[in-house]
C-alpha cells in the first residue's frame, strides 16, 4: 500500500540545501520510504521560493527548478489554491486567535484533512495541535 504524506515547506527546505541542519535526516527518511505519494500545495511552494528569494543566484535557480519539477512528478500531487480554500484556511486562523499557525499552515490544515491526511512531513509542532503527526518532532 502507498503511503500518502504531506509535504510542508520545512521537507522541501531541508531536502534542496544540504546546509541545512535537517537535510541529513530528512534525506535519509526519504531514502527509506519505499512506495509512498507525497501531497502538497501551490501555498507550499509559494512558502518554499519565498525562503529562497534572498538566497544566492544558484539556489534561487535550484529552487525554482525543484518547483516546476514536483509538478512532473508521479509520485507528486501539487494541489492548486483557490478562494475557497483560501477561505477555509482563514477560518481557521480565525477560529485560533491563541495559536502562531500562519495562513498557510491553516490552509495546509484544511488540506490535510479534506484528503484524509495525517502525517506530515515538518516539525512544526502546530500541526499536532491540530491532531496530525509530525515526522520529524
Amino acid at each position: 500500500m502507498t503511503r500518502r504524506l504531506f509535504a510542508d515547506t520545512f521537507y522541501w527546505v531541508a531536502l534542496l540545501n544540504r546546509r541545512d541542519r535537517w537535510n541529513r535526516r530528512v534525506v535519509e527518511f526519504t531514502d527509506g520510504l519505499g512506495m509512498h505519494h507525497l501531497i502538497t500545495t501551490d501555498a507550499i511552494c509559494d512558502e518554499f521560493l519565498a525562503h529562497y528569494s534572498g538566497a544566492p543566484r544558484h539556489l534561487r535557480e535550484q529552487a525554482a527548478h525543484t518547483v516546476r519539477r514536483l509538478f512532473g512528478l508521479e509520485h507528486v500531487t501539487v494541489i492548486e489554491q483557490n478562494r475557497a480554500v483560501f477561505l477555509a484556511g482563514l477560518s481557521l486562523f480565525e477560529a485560533r486567535p491563541d495559536k502562531g499557525y500562519s495562513l498557510t499552515d491553516c490552509m495546509s490544515m484544511h488540506m490535510m484533512r479534506r484528503e484524509g491526511l495525517t502525517e506530515i512531513l515538518t516539525n512544526d509542532h502546530h500541526f499536532t495541535q491540530e491532531g496530525f503527526r509530525i515526522l520529524f518532532p
